[in-house]
């Protein structure tokens, strides 16, 4: 993606899981101890390039971790995701909850998708809305880069969107577990910083 070839109004940063759950002190991983500086640095560093989407014409669209409650409000967890995060409970990731919401930091955004898996394409109406909307080319950055944003990649990559990844939008729970993710998305996708997306941005 060159500052010549970029089309704004059909360019869209993504952000992957960046939710008050996640990310907030008082979320269902705050409360539990679960993050690490660099997940919970990303907000500050991914504002400055939503802000400039918006007023340059792009888009913005929040991709959001859901747990889909079923009978009395109990959530449906993945058998994976209850032994890999046993503090998960009721109310915690529910539709239109606080804990659910994207940080406040970076609101609004103009697409909200929820999502049930690592892939923001799996069994959502993702592909759906950007193909409405005109978006051909996509920023990816959010948690955790060997997680949902490696997955959403490489989903986006084989429905033919033209991808970039952030690699310091992204973050994961270790510095060398988001440093290998990274590595492996490099046949897949564009791997810029957002200094570099930024400028072309701003030059296009």
């Amino acid at each position: 993606m060159s500052a010549e070839m970029i089309s704004l109004e059909k360019t869209a940063l993504l952000t992957v899981d960046l939710q008050n759950d996640f990310l907030h002190p008082e979320g269902a991983y705050g409360r539990a101890g679960q993050s690490a500086p660099e997940i919970a640095a990303l907000p500050a560093r991914i504002r400055p390039l939503a802000e400039l989407m918006r007023q340059k014409g792009g888009w913005f669209v929040s991709t959001q971790f859901t747990l889909v409650p079923a009978k009395g409000g109990e959530p449906l967890i993945s058998p994976h995701l209850k032994k890999m995060r046993p503090f998960l409970k009721k109310g915690d990731f529910a539709p239109a909850s606080w804990g659910h919401s994207l940080v406040e930091e970076l609101q609004p955004a103009d697409l909200t998708v929820e999502k049930v898996a690592y892939s923001a394409f799996y069994m959502t109406r993702m592909e759906w809305v950007l193909r409405k909307c005109g978006i051909e080319k996509l920023i990816i950055g959010g948690i955790v880069t060997n997680g949902g944003v490696a997955s959403t990649v490489r989903d986006a990559h084989v429905r033919d969107f033209d991808t970039t990844v952030l690699s310091d939008g992204s973050a994961a729970f270790t510095r060398e577990i988001h440093e290998t993710a990274i590595a492996a998305l490099k046949p897949v996708c564009r791997v810029a910083t957002i200094a570099e997306v930024t400028a072309e941005i701003a030059a296009a």
